[in-house]
């Protein structure tokens, strides 16, 4: 029986050290040789500083950015996950019903982006669809006083930064807001 006991302690370590340090270690290794960037946060730097993640929702409130989906957890990495309400939720409901008159155009008949008003499964999500972003153009272009070549621009800006499904067909064309709102300022 002791014999039985240390041999199940001697499998339990060399497991351990296997599975929790070199395995890790190996993969790490292999992510920053391959996927240098992406191993390290695809941190997006402007002027030199850190302004964010191009893997990560950033909060943007102020009428000049595009903004990006309704987050449960108020974009913060800890708190991350959905609210986890139901479509019954009285709570949901009163929710989405303020997201939609704070997002209201003066085109009552445009209807507003479901994402817009419902926050994705991570709350995190960075990206939205091309449609949520031209929902918020005129909004955007009031905002920054863009005249009539300036939302030409921005059409273009938006075109430029839609990304297409990886590979040609897992997904659907999405827009970084990050990325787009930093070349925004750039256009300005």
């Amino acid at each position: 029986m002791r014999v039985g006991l240390v041999s199940a302690l001697r499998i339990f370590f060399v497991l351990t050290l296997l599975t929790g340090v070199v395995y890790p270690l190996v993969i790490t290794g292999i992510a920053e040789i391959l996927f240098s960037w992406r191993a390290n946060g695809s941190l997006v730097e402007l002027d030199g500083r850190v302004v964010g993640s191009e893997l990560l929702a950033q909060k943007f409130s102020d009428p000049r950015y595009f903004w990006p989906r309704p987050s449960a957890g108020d974009y913060a990495t800890v708190a991350s996950g959905a609210s986890n309400l139901s479509w019954s939720s009285a709570q949901l409901k009163k929710a989405v019903e303020e997201r939609r008159v704070h997002l209201k155009t003066t085109d009552a008949n445009q209807p507003i982006p479901s994402e817009l008003l419902f926050a994705s499964g991570s709350g995190l999500d960075p990206h939205i669809s091309p449609e949520a972003t031209l929902y918020q153009i005129e909004r955007v272009a009031a905002a920054r006083y863009f005249d009539a070549e300036k939302r030409r621009k921005l059409l273009d800006l938006i075109a430029g930064q839609t990304e297409r499904p990886q590979w040609g067909f897992f997904g659907q064309p999405r827009v970084n807001v990050l990325r787009l709102n930093i070349e925004l300022d750039r256009l300005s």
